[in-house]
């Protein structure tokens, strides 16, 4: 299995690049669309499916992209219900009320959907973890312990996050390479934790 170039994906790729531009990673100047290329060809070592790799390119632009940019019903026109019920599945709640819910309140309702969401979500979520958590490995290389400091969380908050994905992942897919990749990266990162 493998990310394989079709014209579905090559529109994928160009909505995501559309739609996170001038965004950049947290960790460093790196153009955003870089994770969301590096999450699909993750989550492409677990499935061959194309709906869990377009979903994967757009995994973000539910969650980052004002709506009258590009929304939901325009993702569905484009690339079908399925694929828009996976980027809804990974997509934390950041429209509730006025305000941005606090990060742990946002977790702990990423964590309860999850509990629920369907498998392509599980693969999709661990692909994407995988990511964040082998990004900031490569962040600690370059700034030590400063790079805890970039994030709305301590380690101890993080790591329980991380941790708790790679459990639901394990509990609901059992041992297999997504979870099992997943756990590796919580254990990577847990072994930088100051």
């Amino acid at each position: 299995m493998s990310l394989t170039w079709t014209p579905t994906i090559d529109r994928a790729l160009a909505v995501a690049a559309r739609g996170h531009a001038g965004q950049t990673r947290k960790d460093d100047p790196t153009p955003y669309i870089a994770h969301p290329v590096a999450v699909a060809m993750i989550v492409s070592d677990f499935t061959d499916d194309q709906d869990v790799a377009v979903a994967a390119l757009l995994h973000d632009v539910l969650e980052d992209v004002p709506p009258s940019v590009y929304s939901a019903d325009d993702m569905t026109a484009e690339f079908g219900e399925r694929v828009t019920e996976f980027v809804r599945g990974v997509s934390e709640d950041k429209t509730a009320g006025e305000e941005t819910p606090p990060w742990r309140v946002r977790k702990e309702g990423y964590l309860a959907a999850l509990a629920e969401d369907s498998e392509e979500c599980l693969l999709i979520s661990a692909a994407d973890k995988i990511h964040n958590l082998r990004s900031m490995v490569a962040a600690h290389e370059r700034l030590g312990d400063d790079m805890w400091g970039i994030f709305n969380a301590g380690p101890q908050e993080k790591l329980w996050f991380y941790s708790s994905i790679a459990d639901a992942v394990t509990e609901r897919l059992g041992d297999c390479a997504a979870s099992r990749e997943l756990r590796r990266a919580v254990d990577d990162v847990a072994a930088l934790a100051p």
